[in-house]
């Protein structure tokens, strides 16, 4: 379909705009990203996006590039900035298994097992995200996330060619994302009542 491109664009557009505020707010100094956290995101989406250019994503692949590339951008900038640079054990172990993403797709020769892994450590990347919204709702931005699943579906109409390692990542995130929303949503009503 000829609007395939259209939508990856919008795609990326919605990216940039997600996450230009964000990292607006770090060269200002008003926040202070978790250095880890950012590396590990930025490395796990950006091996989802070789895996997806592997398995013919095509031009829905590229906002994931985009976003894996402005991802490793913010770890950069908070290193360099003196963002938060503590590092737990559970760091470690997301660290290690985003790295174990590549051997296993070598081993493997299928990129849907690093795709399946890389998924799973992004999932549960949200889980202090989830925390921190039910004790705070008020501490985290439903726009911004709403921005994510958005690009997301656009991402996965914007597929070329639809497989399990194409579709897992951008549903999985997108799913994630709109379920953030709700609990946020839940927990400002249950607070202010």
């Amino acid at each position: 379909m000829p609007f395939k491109p259209l939508l990856s664009a919008m795609a990326i557009a919605l990216t940039i705009a997600a996450l230009l505020p964000y990292i607006r707010a770090i060269l200002q100094g008003t926040v202070q990203a978790h250095v880890f956290s950012w590396v590990i995101w930025g490395s796990t989406t950006f091996v989802v996006f070789l895996a997806q250019i592997a398995d013919r994503g095509g031009v829905s692949a590229w906002p994931i590039g985009v976003s894996g590339s402005l991802t490793v951008l913010i770890a950069i900038l908070a290193y360099r900035r003196r963002g938060d640079l503590s590092i737990t054990r559970s760091d470690w172990c997301f660290f290690a298994a985003a790295l174990s993403a590549l051997p296993l797709w070598y081993v493997t020769a299928d990129p849907f097992w690093a795709v399946v892994l890389l998924t799973v450590v992004d999932l549960l990347g949200f889980g202090p995200t989830w925390r921190k919204a039910y004790a705070q709702p008020y501490s985290e931005s439903p726009g911004f996330f709403g921005l994510f699943a958005l690009r997301n579906l656009l991402v996965v109409l914007a597929l070329e060619h639809y497989s399990a390692t194409t579709l897992l990542f951008p549903a999985a995130i997108a799913l994630a994302c709109v379920l953030l929303m709700a609990l946020i949503a839940l927990r400002r009503r249950a607070v202010t009542a």
